[in-house]
């Protein structure tokens, strides 16, 4: 499921990106006993990088996100753990060297193992803090529940009429400080001053991107 176009290495942040989704991945499937469904992996990193952006202002994966029917999907994570052919030879030998995906004959019933020891040098304290925190929160829940309980939350339920329809819509990030009802998970709790706080903060970082792709 081919997301962005054909991934290159020309862009040394980008390949950096990609190293650390790989990594993310790869130690999800390393907490599961060394095999994890894409799906439930996707869905736990969606997991993570609410916590991380609601606590420390920014995502773990910094991948682009899409409302989908099944959820939010990062949608370079998603590519990686399919190695789907749209990505450059480096990305896929990169990914090869840890990851190994698993295809049962259906999409989202794709696995994939872990097959080398996770590079934690990539990750912060914190996003370790994040990765660990979600996993023992919804580590044990199946994909599929994992994928209904995303769909509790606002930033995915504002794009529901068109996801639902098997359609891919842009998520803005900014929308993942906004709460669910009171009787769901926020992941993180925020005040109104807190989501202002980093409200501000993302869009100067999205300003400051902005002017160093031009």
């Amino acid at each position: 499921m081919a997301f962005n176009g054909r991934y290159t290495c020309d862009d040394p942040i980008k390949f950096m990106k990609m190293q650390k989704i790989v990594q993310v991945l790869n130690y999800l499937a390393i907490k599961a006993g060394g095999r994890i469904n894409k799906l439930k992996a996707l869905k736990l990193i969606y997991f993570a990088d609410r916590y991380h952006l609601r606590k420390y202002g920014r995502l773990i994966s910094n991948d682009t996100y899409y409302a989908m029917k099944l959820g939010p999907v990062p949608s370079l994570a998603c590519d990686i753990a399919e190695s789907d052919a749209y990505l450059d030879d480096s990305y896929l030998e990169y990914a090869g060297e840890y990851i190994h995906p698993i295809d049962n004959g259906c999409e989202n019933s794709i696995e994939y193992n872990s097959i080398k020891s996770a590079d934690l040098d990539l990750f912060s304290e914190t996003d370790i803090e994040a990765i660990n925190y979600v996993w023992q929160k919804f580590g044990e829940i199946e994909p599929f529940r994992l994928a209904e309980m995303t769909h509790d939350y606002p930033e995915w339920q504002k794009h529901s009429k068109v996801a639902k329809r098997n359609r891919r819509v842009d998520m803005e990030i900014i929308d993942f400080l906004d709460d669910p009802r009171e009787d769901i998970d926020k992941i993180f709790e925020l005040s109104d001053q807190d989501k202002e706080c980093l409200r501000e903060q993302i869009v100067e970082r999205n300003k400051i991107e902005i002017a160093w792709s031009i």
